[in-house]
């Protein structure tokens, strides 16, 4: 298993807020998944032959977004960038551009639904 996860999904109450939000920070549209038969689904972008797992905001009946243990990271050319658009977009940063030693560079933020998330470059 060389890249375990395969899908991620990030709940939420607000959904066009929500969506808003991602997409002024990572700088990339999200397309709605039609035909899922139940809730509404917001794509990241994603490519069957690219690296890494892709995902989507999910506005669901009965899960409540915010005070997860689960934290997706995004992969930037540089973290500190994004991370800049957090507070503008709705969020807040939770921890600034931060080395991780020879694995790079980390961003924590806090979506407009109580969300974590991370940020990650080389750079």
């Amino acid at each position: 298993m060389a890249n375990p996860v395969g899908w991620f999904e990030i709940y939420v109450g607000d959904l066009p807020r929500a969506r808003t939000f991602y997409e002024t920070v990572l700088g990339q549209a999200l397309s709605k998944l039609e035909g899922t038969g139940g809730p509404e689904i917001w794509a990241f972008p994603m490519s069957q032959e690219g690296y890494g797992a892709s995902g989507a905001l999910v506005k669901m009946p009965g899960l409540e977004p915010g005070g997860n243990s689960v934290i997706v990271y995004f992969s930037c050319q540089d973290c500190s960038v994004q991370a800049a658009r957090v507070a503008g977009a709705g969020g807040r940063v939770h921890q600034a551009k931060t080395s991780i030693g020879p694995y790079g560079f980390i961003a924590l933020a806090v979506d407009t639904e109580g969300n974590m998330f991370g940020l990650h470059s080389m750079a």
